[in-house]
């Protein structure tokens, strides 16, 4: 069995997840609703959801998710290069984003 803190943080991440998803569905539905609003621009907002997200996570010590973390960055750059007009390549920066994680996760101690 976890300890009781094991538990609390566990909870705590779902509730976390829980509120990036219903920040992403408002985001969503409010884009829907405004006119005008820049092809892309839901992405910069996913990108800084699931980056808050992970930034939140570490500030209350809970470990971050590679996957969200690169995710999130391509998010954010695909819809910064859509809104600004520059295309980004997405493939090269998933695949320089995947290598970043292994090398990062394969310098990081084990506990």
């Amino acid at each position: 069995m976890l300890p009781p803190q094991d538990d609390r943080k566990r909870d705590l991440n779902k509730r976390l997840e829980t509120v990036s998803w219903g920040l992403f569905l408002i985001m969503l539905g409010g884009f829907a609703l405004v006119q005008g609003v820049p092809e892309g621009t839901w992405l910069i907002g996913a990108g800084l959801i699931m980056l808050g997200l992970n930034a939140v996570r570490l500030l209350v010590g809970i470990r971050a998710s590679w996957f969200t973390i690169i995710l999130g960055t391509i998010a954010l750059l695909s819809g910064i290069g859509s809104v600004s007009g520059i295309d980004i390549p997405v493939g090269p920066v998933l695949i320089i984003l995947i290598g970043l994680a292994i090398v990062v996760r394969a310098l990081q101690p084990r506990w």
